[in-house]
């Protein structure tokens, strides 16, 4: 591709996945974010929870400065804490959609335009009746967020390797979205190029069926060999040993969301790094391994 990569997409980075001492919601948070918004490659920046008020208002007069896109992923809200958005627990259900309704105001504090999380547990037995609760929670957060003129985003993770996240396989994911986007149009999916081997699809597979329905993509490697460091949903950096999402992959990602007319020069949508250290590796090397990685895959599209 010849024209220049900003042309179709925002492209930023989930910053408490490429600096994970962040994902509690403390650590250098400040630092990080400061980081971010001087890196000229960055036109967009994922945060999440900043448990600490004042930090938070600093990091949103940060990102005003910025003048970056900011987007605002849930999911450590509910992945650090066991909490559960579709619990056949009432209580429990409740006590995560409460931590979500809190996550989309500190996204509106930050000045994200929206919130993206995932379901909780997939239990085969219980199905139903956690899609129900599950179509529940993301309805009232999505009146909520409509109140706001904010976006709700369901991210699709794998459903028996890691995460075990009920939604889940594409043509669910599909079916679940199209039942919320029938009463709230600010609903949307987040899909990743990590996540799709570990459900068990190929790219346009994990991409056709739903291309009406995304409103925002990831970028990431995964490896689905159990004897394997790495295995699982741990967002390797591209070139690690035994990992499956090599070049051929995102070109084959980026060609066939040019295709659909997801990546478009009138809307461009973001596009972030999903990318995150394995064990002792340096976060600013492995996120210029991707950018590096982006920008040769985007010669080749």
């Amino acid at each position: 591709m010849n024209e220049p990569i900003y042309s179709y997409m925002k492209l930023g980075t989930i910053a408490f996945m490429s600096f994970p001492a962040i994902m509690n919601g403390e650590g250098p948070i400040l630092e990080t974010i400061k980081k971010l918004a001087e890196d000229p490659y960055f036109t967009a920046v994922e945060c999440s929870w900043i448990k600490d008020w004042t930090t938070r208002a600093k990091a949103a007069k940060l990102l005003k400065e910025s003048g970056m896109t900011v987007c605002y992923g849930a999911q450590p809200r509910l992945l650090t804490t066991g909490l559960n958005i579709n619990d056949l627990d009432e209580n429990v259900r409740l006590q995560a959609l409460e931590s979500l309704k809190e996550g989309l105001l500190e996204a509106e504090e930050l000045g994200a335009k929206g919130i993206a999380f995932l379901s909780g547990k997939y239990e085969e037995a219980t199905k139903e009746q956690s899609y129900e609760a599950l179509v529940k929670s993301t309805k009232e957060l999505c009146c909520l967020a409509l109140e706001r003129g904010m976006q709700v985003e369901l991210e699709v993770f794998d459903y028996d390797v890691d995460k075990k996240s009920l939604i889940g396989p594409t043509m669910y994911a599909k079916q679940f979205a199209q039942e919320i986007r029938w009463e709230y149009d600010n609903f949307g999916l987040l899909i990743d190029l990590s996540h799709f081997p570990l459900i068990h699809e190929g790219i346009e597979e994990s991409i056709l069926p739903v291309k009406d329905l995304i409103t925002h993509v990831h970028i990431g490697n995964a490896v689905i060999d159990p004897a394997l460091e790495a295995y699982g949903d741990a967002h390797p950096r591209f070139g690690f040993p035994g990992s499956v999402n090599g070049q051929e992959e995102l070109v084959k990602f980026l060609r066939t969301l040019l295709e659909t007319g997801f990546l478009n020069k009138e809307k461009p949508p973001v596009l972030s790094f999903e990318v995150k250290p394995w064990k002792d590796e340096e976060p600013e090397v492995v996120l210029t391994a991707c950018k590096r990685f982006l920008d040769e895959a985007w010669r080749l599209v």
